[in-house]
């Protein structure tokens, strides 16, 4: 494979959205990994794969009220919760 058919294998799941960014990543750093250590190839052009998108997350917090109220609301003999323990 050449610089044309490295692109083409990084580029096409990404464009599909089957590829998330840190997949493609590693799998771009695995081809490189391959032909520079393994097959001892240098790449001579430049890869321009399409690069994934990287999602827009947000991370889910629970305020402490919110916490004390989901404590609260259980039952049952395993609910017993130390907070504030080391």
């Amino acid at each position: 494979m050449g610089e044309m058919e490295i692109e083409k294998f990084l580029t096409d799941p990404a464009d599909r959205g089957k590829m998330s960014a840190s997949t493609q990543n590693q799998a771009f750093n695995a081809v490189l990994f391959l032909y520079r250590q393994v097959l001892k190839i240098d790449l001579f052009g430049e890869i321009n794969a399409l690069r994934a998108k990287t999602p827009d997350r947000l991370p889910i917090v629970l305020t402490a009220d919110e916490t004390f109220a989901i404590i609260d609301a259980m039952s049952g003999t395993n609910s017993c919760i130390v907070l504030g323990a080391p």
